[in-house]
């Protein structure tokens, strides 16, 4: 999981700069490689602990981002690159660095633990949807809980909502959202302005919700 950048030198008058997708972007296999730091077997982590840390290389063209299988951040800096540049390339795509250490998280399941995910969202999610739907004077007439691959979740019109195991995995506000988001099309079965102004009512900061699912939805699928 790599994403780079082409080299910008540094001392040149400032130009546009795009970044490159992360199918775009050039594996370069370390050679010689020198850690940037106070010595030379230490790295610079500007984070919490070592989850990122930054490595000059002389063959690189282009700025590297790189998460490892422990999660960590490899940073690989080009010859002539900077620091400076280095930083402001990863908090540009802090984003991306999320989903794909949520997907790491996600792809680390084996079956067991699937299979306990999947027995912990039957246990947990109807009874909080059950809850909400108290709350809210709505009746659920039956509740599953399915593998769903492309929605969170589902609402038919005689009251049967079906929820996607993988909920369980989201922070609880999250999933929260997804339960009001079905709970409130047993009022209206559509997406116009008027159901959104349910949702709004049930769940005041649905968009954050919102936002969270766009960034970090697909690595859980």
């Amino acid at each position: 999981m790599q994403l780079g950048l082409p080299f910008v030198d540094d001392s040149r008058a400032p130009t546009r700069e795009s970044s490159i997708a992360p199918t775009g972007a050039e594996t370069v296999e370390p050679t010689s490689v020198s850690r940037i730091g106070p010595t030379a077997d230490s790295s610079i982590a500007p984070t919490s602990g070592s989850s990122i840390y930054f490595v000059r290389h002389r063959r690189a063209r282009r700025y590297l981002l790189r998460v490892e299988h422990d999660g960590r951040l490899r940073v690989t800096i080009p010859r002539g690159g900077s620091k400076r540049e280095a930083d402001a390339f990863v908090h540009r795509h802090t984003d991306w660095v999320a989903r794909q250490r949520a997907r790491l998280r996600s792809s680390a399941f084996g079956s067991e633990e699937r299979t306990a995910l999947r027995a912990r969202a039957r246990t947990e999610l109807p009874p909080r949807l059950l809850e909400i739907a108290a709350e809210h004077g709505l009746t659920v007439t039956a509740v599953s809980i399915r593998n769903q691959r492309t929605r969170w979740g589902s609402c038919g019109p005689d009251g049967t909502i079906s929820l996607n195991w993988r909920l369980v995995l989201m922070p609880p506000a999250v999933r929260d959202y997804v339960l009001i988001h079905e709970l409130m099309h047993l009022k209206r079965l559509d997406h116009s302005p008027a159901y959104w102004k349910l949702v709004a009512a049930a769940c005041p900061e649905y968009r954050e919700s919102r936002q969270w699912l766009r960034i970090n939805g697909p690595a859980l699928r």
